[in-house]
């Protein structure tokens, strides 16, 4: 199965992305460029949902932005 979860990317006051998955709560991840930043993204969430299907929870499948479109996808 293929998710989609929208990736917030927010410049970093020292030069680079942060990068927050509103999806998953804490997905937090960083990178110096926006290519590594998504690359990033894609990594903490693979990893955030392997934790999540190693301790049997549910996976959230989806999350709806409420005003204008996502600045960024990511794909695991």
């Amino acid at each position: 199965m293929r998710l989609t979860y929208t990736a917030v990317l927010l410049p970093d006051s020292d030069g680079g992305y942060v990068v927050e998955v509103p999806a998953l709560p804490g997905c937090v991840t960083y990178g110096k460029t926006l290519a590594e930043a998504l690359l990033m993204a894609e990594d903490a969430i693979g990893g955030y949902l392997a934790v999540l299907q190693e301790d049997g929870d549910p996976l959230p499948l989806a999350w709806t932005r409420t005003e204008g479109p996502p600045p960024a996808t990511a794909a695991v």
